[in-house]
């Protein structure tokens, strides 16, 4: 890698794993908020898919925003919010009906700070790094560290501060304002790559995108009239199963007689938000396989493979779970392994099915199903769990598995 490069992958490895480090330390705090704000799943459920669906729906004016204004703004415009957005989360009030108003609004906040980054980063890495593979490679990585200290971090500082949460979410603002006085040092080209291949497209315009609200809809209208839209929702069932099982997990381990909480030293120590942290930690093992396979099988066939097996395992994972320690453990990084290495696949898949002076576009509507349709994952999830039970959560989670599984099969059937 050249200085450039070197500089615009420091930049996006940063932001990516704070990204993911905050999107995670939120379940960790929920059984806290269960206990302290006498609200229901359902109502804790609706604040998170608030928030987690801007991160979503934010995706697409994001990427028009990268277009036109540049990353390296709006990367850093992502930390400055989420750092915010934290320090908000420190002001809700102890015993107040506004309590859980002010937690969705930081999750607002958060949400909308950071939805910029996907596109933004993604952007600035096809557009300015010339060695992209290994940039893809550190900035896959970056986030999956991310993804497993922020619920790592997260319980140790709860630990450490006898669970003042409020304390902890302010603490937690640090690195993001931190991140901010890095990234404004960092001096990177953003076209680097685009200029010196003549531009993309065969030398096209430097910064693609669309230029009007009429070539939105057409291009847009394009897409969802061929096999992208099954590929859609796909994504979109992804972000559900995603969403649905990770927001509550944490809550649903104190149920789990394997994993009750144990006193020490004066303290209570939560072994399930450990076995949390390990679950997506396994998905490091899931990207890195994942990304190998899709140069050796079919895309189609690892949509089929990845989601169906997922729907398998909401099935046996409640049983498993209440086996014994052992079982959890294994189902557990199973689960976590699963998530993940579908990831590379439809990412894979998108490329496959979409044309090049779409694809920024194309990217905009995946995360938007991923993100932000999948964010509706923590309201099924938080209302099964108040109305039903945790065997009626894992039963909608493998159907959307399944029908994930199937739309895999039935785009391997077409390319065939």
């Amino acid at each position: 890698m050249n200085d450039n490069d070197r500089a615009i992958t420091g930049l996006v490895m940063l932001a990516h794993s704070l990204v993911h480090t905050y999107e995670f330390a939120f379940p960790v705090f929920v059984p806290i908020w269960l206990s302290q704000f006498g609200a229901t799943e359902a109502a804790i459920g609706l604040a998170l898919t608030v928030g987690f669906s801007l991160f979503g729906l934010g995706s697409l004016p994001a990427g028009i925003l990268a277009d036109r204004r540049g990353s390296k703004a709006l990367i850093v415009a992502c930390l400055v919010g989420m750092g915010g957005s934290f320090l908000l989360l420190s002001l809700a009030p102890a015993a107040s009906p506004w309590n859980l108003a002010v937690v969705t609004l930081a999750l607002v906040v958060w949400g909308v700070s950071a939805s910029v980054y996907h596109p933004a980063g993604l952007s600035l890495l096809t557009r300015g790094v010339e060695e992209r593979g290994s940039a893809f490679a550190y900035h896959g990585t970056a986030g999956n560290i991310g993804t497993a200290m922020g619920p790592l971090l997260t319980t140790i500082l709860l630990f450490a501060l006898t669970d003042d949460w409020r304390l902890v979410a302010a603490l937690l603002a640090l690195p993001a304002l931190a991140g901010v006085l890095l990234a404004v040092r960092i001096d990177v080209n953003e076209t680097a790559a685009v200029a010196a291949d003549g531009g993309e497209d065969g030398g096209s315009k430097a910064n693609p995108g669309v230029d009007s609200l009429g070539e939105f809809l057409s291009v847009s209208r394009t897409l969802f009239t061929g096999a992208f839209l099954a590929v859609f929702a796909a994504v979109m069932l992804s972000g559900l199963y995603y969403r649905g099982t990770l927001t509550f997990l944490p809550a649903l381990f104190e149920g789990f007689e394997a994993i009750q909480p144990v006193e020490a030293f004066g303290r209570t120590f939560e072994p399930g938000n450990y076995i949390y942290t390990g679950l997506l930690a396994t998905g490091v093992l899931g990207q890195y396989a994942g990304g190998k396979l899709t140069d050796h099988i079919p895309v189609e066939l690892g949509l089929a493979l990845g989601y169906g097996g997922l729907g398998v395992i909401a099935l046996v994972y409640l049983p498993a779970a209440n086996a014994g320690l052992l079982p959890l453990l294994v189902l557990s990084a199973v689960l976590g392994f699963f998530l993940f290495v579908v990831q590379p696949f439809y990412q894979a898949t998108v490329a496959e099915y979409t044309p090049p002076s779409a694809r920024g576009l194309s990217y905009g509507f995946t995360y938007l199903g991923v993100f932000g349709v999948g964010a509706l994952g923590a309201t099924v999830a938080g209302v099964a769990l108040t109305e039903f039970s945790p065997p009626t959560l894992f039963a909608v989670l493998s159907v959307f598995g399944f029908v994930a599984g199937g739309l895999g099969l039935l785009l391997l059937t077409r390319a065939r």
